[in-house]
């Protein structure tokens, strides 16, 4: 297939040129809206141009660096090379690239961790300064020259609406029958003249198909040819299916109870093993035509679909393994009408999570024994990859389940600790902790209530006396509303940078 089967937009054909020469457009110092979400729909060649470019320069003795902002992580080949290549200045708002996050510990690259649902308006508003260039992937563009959206929307909408210049980057590796899965919502304003949304079903569809740019503004047009990143899922192992079993459980508990509709409310799952364990328990699960409406769509949503568990998924981004693409591309015709992809501004907008009483369910590094979760440092001062989209749905969803190992580092790291050594979500924004070792309900309970059930329940055995002796004398000194000894607080972190292990 040739790009001009893909653009079919005359004018945008004249534009067509390398990823070097395109890379030559974007200077030094600029700020660049990339786009990108989970692996899925980011640039596959101007990065790596821009990394080449960032080399010479920086050879020539000349300085060379952009700030990148993106909808979530990208991949070795957009972050990576320009991290390895010293080409990033600031980066947001998420990223797991391994070289990127060495580079941001190292203090080298100036790394802003946002809230997802808070990165499109907050570059609306100006406050993050202004977009001087676009690069955005794309599958084609029509004959009117409106753009089909890849497998990831992102921040698109946004970054397309505010550039200064736009750069388009064609893919013709993913099938062109994903046109129309996409539903793109043009209703938002800057307040005071912002309106509600009109969504009241996770699978209503609100906007468009299309994205738009204005033509002028398109500077340069890119082809490529390549797949997204392969996006590994181990199977699930034996903590995995016992965290997504204590979830079921509990789940069928809360509609035995009355508190959540025989129908079930929509589901959102953070990215990684743990998610697809519990993706995996709903398969098998007593539950029928389930709706997702989350950030990623991952294998587990894609299993629930074509087992007709699950009716429609929403999302705003596709990150799939190998296996579970090829699957997605043989079938697209019937995926096509059970996914919608948004704007992550949608997909994570809190008047919507709130609304349609989203089951969140998201991964973290620690709890303190209060409920305060920490979901992106570790000890406290290295940044693992980021808060992402877990807030917008913590804070709003019906129920909120954060999740982990009850210790990592083959024991060496108590997951749960009597304070956490930075903290994202607040004990007010936790509802339900899960470890292997059980679970913890936390609402409607007191902070030395909310103590006791997570040392019971969620705990290793390695770590629960020691836990309990520290709260027992927190108990026994000061205000007892949320008994801490603040000399000790942190002893279990700086125990484990010193000795490497959190043990007494």
């Amino acid at each position: 297939m040739s790009i001009a089967d893909r653009v079919r937009y005359p004018e945008f054909l004249s534009r067509v040129m390398t990823a070097e020469e395109a890379a030559a457009m974007i200077p030094h110092g600029v700020n660049v809206g990339m786009s990108g979400f989970t692996g899925a729909g980011y640039p596959k060649a101007l990065p790596q141009a821009i990394a080449a470019r960032a080399k010479a320069e920086h050879a020539a003795g000349k300085p060379y660096k952009i700030n990148v902002w993106t909808g979530a992580s990208t991949a070795a080949e957009c972050d990576g090379v320009m991290a390895e290549a010293h080409a990033l200045g600031q980066r947001l708002p998420f990223n797991t690239d391994p070289t990127a996050r060495k580079a941001v510990n190292s203090g080298e690259i100036d790394f802003i961790d946002m809230h997802l649902s808070h990165v499109a308006q907050h570059a609306w508003f100006g406050f993050l300064g202004p977009m001087n260039i676009a690069v955005v992937e794309v599958l084609g563009v029509t004959a009117d020259g409106l753009l089909i959206p890849s497998t990831a929307v992102g921040n698109n909408k946004t970054w397309l609406e505010i550039a200064d210049k736009v750069i388009l980057e064609v893919n013709t590796k993913p099938p062109a029958k994903m046109e129309g899965m996409h539903d793109i919502y043009y209703g938002t304003a800057i307040p005071p003249r912002r309106m509600p949304i009109s969504m009241t079903h996770a699978d209503d569809r609100i906007g468009e198909a299309y994205l738009k740019v204005d033509p002028a503004k398109v500077i340069a047009v890119v082809e490529t040819h390549k797949g997204d990143r392969d996006n590994v899922f181990a199977v699930p192992d034996e903590n995995s299916q016992k965290i997504a079993g204590y979830i079921i459980d509990f789940l069928a508990h809360e509609m035995k109870m009355g508190r959540l509709p025989k129908e079930m409310l929509p589901i959102q799952s953070g990215v990684g093993n743990v998610a697809n364990a519990v993706l995996a328990g709903l398969l098998t699960g007593p539950f029928e035509n389930l709706l997702g409406f989350t950030e990623v769509l991952q294998d587990g949503m894609l299993d629930l679909l074509r087992a007709g568990k699950m009716s429609k998924a929403s999302a705003t981004s596709i990150s799939l393994s190998a296996a579970a693409y090829k699957d997605f591309e043989d079938n697209i015709d019937f995926y096509r009408e059970r996914i919608i992809l948004r704007p992550q501004e949608i997909s994570n907008h809190p008047e919507l999570v709130r609304r349609l009483g989203i089951i969140a369910m998201n991964s973290m590094i620690e709890a303190d024994i209060y409920g305060n979760i920490n979901s992106t440092h570790v000890m406290g001062t290295g940044m693992m990859n980021g808060i992402g989209g877990s807030g917008d749905f913590a804070r709003n969803g019906y129920l909120s389940f954060f999740v982990t190992p009850s210790v990592a580092k083959d024991g060496k790291i108590s997951c749960i600790v009597p304070m956490c050594s930075h903290v994202d979500h607040t004990e007010h924004d936790t509802q339900i902790i899960v470890t292997e070792q059980g679970l913890a309900d936390l609402r409607g309970l007191s902070p030395k209530q909310r103590a006791q059930v997570i040392i019971d329940n969620c705990a290793h055995p390695d770590y629960r006396d020691q836990l309990q002796h520290y709260f027992d004398r927190a108990r026994l000194k000061g205000a007892q509303h949320t008994p801490h000894i603040l000399r000790e607080a942190l002893s279990w972190h700086e125990r484990f940078s010193e000795t490497g292990d959190m043990r007494v």
